[in-house]
C-alpha cells in the first residue's frame, strides 16, 4: 500500500488540508481492521454483527471505498475487531 501525506492528498484531489487528513486516518484505521479481521479469522458478516454496521457496509469500507464513511462507523469497526484507535498530535511545521 502506498503511503502519502495527508498534505500531499489533500492538493492531488484538491480539498482541504483537513479533508485529507480525515481521509488518511480512516484510511488507516481501515487498513487496521482488515489485517486484524485477516488474523483473527472474522468475517463481515461477524464484523457487521459485532459493530451494528450492516454487513453491505462494512464490506463497502473493508473494500476501500471512503464515500460516505463515517469516523464513528469506521471506530465501530476497529471495536468489532477487538482493537482500540489513539489519536497523537504534533505541532505544526
Amino acid at each position: 500500500m502506498k503511503r502519502t501525506t495527508a498534505e500531499k492528498l489533500a492538493k492531488e484531489l484538491r480539498i482541504s488540508r483537513a479533508r485529507g487528513i480525515e481521509a488518511v486516518i480512516k484510511a488507516q484505521l481501515i487498513r487496521a481492521v482488515t489485517d486484524a479481521a485477516h488474523e483473527q479469522g472474522i468475517t463481515h458478516d461477524q464484523i457487521a454483527k459485532r459493530s451494528g454496521v450492516p454487513r453491505s457496509a462494512v464490506t463497502g469500507i473493508l473494500s476501500g471505498s471512503l464515500q460516505k464513511v463515517t469516523l464513528d462507523r469506521v471506530l465501530k469497526l476497529v471495536e468489532a475487531v477487538n482493537l482500540t484507535a489513539e489519536v497523537r498530535t504534533k505541532r505544526a511545521a
